[in-house]
This record gives C-alpha cells, sequence and structure tokens, in this order.
C-alpha cells in the first residue's frame, strides 16, 4: 500500500514517514500543497494523508482540487485545530477522516487500516494462492500451516505479485511500487530481494518456482501452483 504524506513540518513529516515504513506501507512526503498536487497527478496512491495549514496550496483546497478532478482514494487530515467546525469544513471538502495533532501514532494507524478497508471493498480480506496465504490486516503470511517470516521488502513486493497474479511484473514496476520515491534503488536490488523470497518460501514447502521469471520481462506467479487450476 502507497501513502502520500503532504506535511509542511519536516520533522513531524520524518517522524510520520518512519513510523508508516515500520508499518509496512510505502510513503512518499511533499511539504506543500502545490506539490502535493503534483505528486497525486504523477502517481496512483491508495492514501492521502494531507496536512492543513500547508504553503502554496493549503490542505482544504488541495482536498476540495483533488476530489473536484475524481480522485477517489481515501484523505485522512492532520490539523492543530480540534474544533468542530474545522472538522466539519475538512468532511465538507472531501476528506474522509479527521486526525488532531499532536498525533497518536497508534490511532492514526487504526484510522488509516480502516479507511484502507472502506476504500478497498472488492479487494479480498487475504490474499491466496494454493497454499500461499497473505493477510494485509495482521501482515501475516504463510504456506500451508508454515508461518513465513518477511522482510519489509520481500512482503511488498509478495503482496504486489499476489495482487497482480499472472501478471508480469518488471523490475522497474516492483520499485515503483515498493520503495520510497525519494530512495530507489538499482533494479538488481529487486533480484536480490526475489532470491531471499524464493528461499523463505521454499524452506515452507512451496516448489521452486512459484515466483517464476519471464526472461527479459520481470516475474510473475506460477500457474500451476494456483489451486483453482
Amino acid at each position: 500500500m502507497r501513502i502520500l504524506l503532504v506535511e509542511d513540518d519536516v520533522r513531524l513529516a520524518e517522524t510520520l514517514a518512519e513510523a508508516l515504513t515500520d508499518q509496512l506501507y510505502v510513503v512518499d512526503v511533499v511539504h506543500d500543497g502545490e506539490a502535493g498536487w503534483y505528486q497525486a497527478k504523477t502517481l496512483d496512491y491508495d492514501l492521502l494523508l494531507l496536512d492543513v495549514m500547508l504553503p502554496e496550496l493549503d490542505g482544504m483546497s488541495l482536498c476540495q482540487r483533488l476530489r473536484s478532478h475524481g480522485y477517489n482514494w481515501p484523505i485522512l487530515m492532520l490539523t492543530a485545530c480540534d474544533t468542530i467546525n474545522d472538522e466539519i469544513n475538512g468532511l465538507d471538502m472531501g476528506a474522509d477522516d479527521y486526525i488532531v495533532k499532536p498525533v497518536d501514532l497508534q490511532k492514526l494507524f487504526a484510522r488509516i487500516r480502516a479507511l484502507l478497508r472502506r476504500g478497498c471493498v472488492t479487494s479480498p480480506p487475504i490474499l491466496e494462492w494454493g497454499e500461499l496465504r497473505l493477510n494485509p490486516s495482521t501482515y501475516e503470511v504463510s504456506y500451508g500451516q508454515t508461518p513465513i517470516h518477511l522482510t519489509p521488502k520481500e512482503y511488498g513486493i509478495l503482496e504486489l505479485l499476489l495482487r497482480n497474479g499472472r501478471r508480469v511484473l518488471s523490475r522497474r514496476v516492483m520499485i515503483e511500487h515498493v520503495w520510497a520515491l525519494e530512495s530507489p534503488p538499482e533494479e538488481h536490488v529487486v533480484k536480490v530481494h526475489i532470491r531471499g523470497l524464493r528461499q523463505k518460501l521454499k524452506a515452507a514447502g512451496a516448489n521452486e518456482d512459484l515466483i517464476e521469471t519471464i526472461h527479459s520481462m520481470g516475474y510473475r506467479l506460477n500457474q500451476q501452483n494456483y489451486s483453482g487450476v
């Protein structure tokens, strides 16, 4: 899941980005409203975390602009203002939820999970491919009855593969979805993570080719490992 954080307080933005990354979200950070508008047009996000008081373009106006242009993903507003009128104004502008600073991280995580569930009602709660199971709500991965402990990047790659099934994903696509924009790795790093992921899947009882390589194109899940075939 990819989140766009628009927050002009650099220290707070770094703290929130680090905390959300620890929760296995991919987080892109910008520090003013116009940059947020540009970034929202550039990539597809699962959720926008938006400060109200921003330079260039304030959060309320950015929220309204996004909604007027048909952006439907969840928007969670952050503000130091805690009056009822401020909350009503934010919701009227198109925000889905509202949280007051100083931010309680556990409350923030819970609100984000709730908004993502609401925004992805068509997605299955558990991602499965044969005996492989991934629970996006708890970040638990298992093969058969065996739990698999993955690094954040391994988890992100596997979730991306499961959400795309037989679609071939290039290394560049994986980087765009699993790494933050300010720290993209070289493409060979994806190969290293795929190797580690395969080793852990094999140790849990999966076939070596559950993740198959399509020469010069990328990776996808092997159809022979899908129980529906």
